[in-house]
């Protein structure tokens, strides 16, 4: 009886002593085993074996849900520290807040563990400063406007710094920057400034081309009405020129038939005046409020004429 009771201790203690020495690694990550107190491993993913009491997973402080806790597994993948809100100073002496995303990953398990204490610790307060030194090197509105230059900056410093703790800064980006009340006050007064300077900049602007467009109108048109002036005094001279020449080919026809109907004997010149005389008489006559009527000397003449081609026609 008693040799089945140490039997079935002797499986329980293997079993626990297997238990012990067998260790299995979730895919990325790791763990650093020491030997006696002395470093002898960085186990790989899967099913590895240790000496159980002689080996032991060293412990390593890492950042769990905004606390530090100790934790024998060590993770691979790429890991976030979102920082707290932060005090800096600007070249130009502006207080104001920035908080902080930092992208990084352990790429050395050893020099995570061996050459730094406090790796998450270490990573902030690296962090603040290198920030606090960039920000200080820099005016408030290039703070603002520079963001991509202060995360590229702040990596390359960072990566530079956490290289020899075998930890690689991929990214780092600025979440929040922000300025005091009293200065985002005076910004927001300016830009209502800037906005309305330029308000006033496209108004007068358009006001300009208003009048420059209604300016260049105005020329067109009276151009236009010069043009069509002018082309209606050239279509009136010609009217003029065209309606004299048919008048003189009119009389001219005239005087041939009146030459015809009088002979040779009698200037038909003389005919045309005395008719143009008694037609002007007889508008004359036909005005009741001219009274007296002045005959020129050479009008004598004309009714002689007149008087010679009555008796022509009548001998005919």
């Amino acid at each position: 009886m008693l040799a089945t009771y140490f039997l079935i201790a002797i499986v329980i203690l293997a079993l626990i002593f297997v238990k012990m020495a067998v260790v299995i690694i979730p895919q990325s990550e790791t763990k650093i085993v020491e030997r006696l107190g002395k470093y002898y491993a960085t186990l790989s993913p899967g099913i590895n074996v240790i000496v159980p009491i002689i080996d032991r997973a060293k412990d390593v402080i890492t950042l769990s849900r905004g606390r530090y806790v100790y934790s024998d597994s060590i993770d691979l993948r790429e890991q976030v520290y979102d920082f707290d809100k932060q005090n800096v100073i600007t070249k130009d002496n502006i207080q104001m807040q920035i908080n902080a995303l930092l992208y990084f990953q352990i790429v050395d398990p050893f020099k995570a563990v061996y050459e730094i204490s406090n790796l998450p610790n270490a990573i902030e307060k690296l962090t603040q400063t290198t920030l606090r030194n960039i920000i200080g090197e820099l005016e408030l509105d290039q703070t603002l406007t520079s963001r991509d230059t202060i995360n590229t900056k702040l990596r390359a410093v960072l990566d530079d710094a956490t290289d020899k703790w075998g930890v690689k800064v991929n990214r780092v980006e600025l979440q929040d920057i922000i300025p005091p009340s009293s200065v985002l006050q005076a910004m927001e007064k300016q830009m209502q400034a800037e906005r309305n300077k330029r308000a006033t900049i496209l108004t007068s602007e358009g006001q300009k081309q208003a009048a420059i467009l209604q300016s260049e109108g105005e020329k067109t048109s009276t151009i236009n009405r010069a043009e069509a002036a002018k082309q209606q005094a050239i279509l009136n001279a010609e009217g003029e020129a065209t309606a004299r020449i048919r008048k003189a080919e009119a009389e001219a026809i005239a005087i041939n038939k009146i030459t015809e109907a009088v002979g040779k004997s009698t200037n038909p010149a003389n005919y045309l005046l005395a008719q143009k005389y008694i037609q002007m008489m007889e508008e004359m006559a036909q005005n009741p409020q001219q009274k007296t009527v002045f005959l020129p000397y050479e009008a004598t003449n004309v009714l002689g004429s007149l008087a010679g081609i009555k008796e022509l026609f009548k001998s005919e």
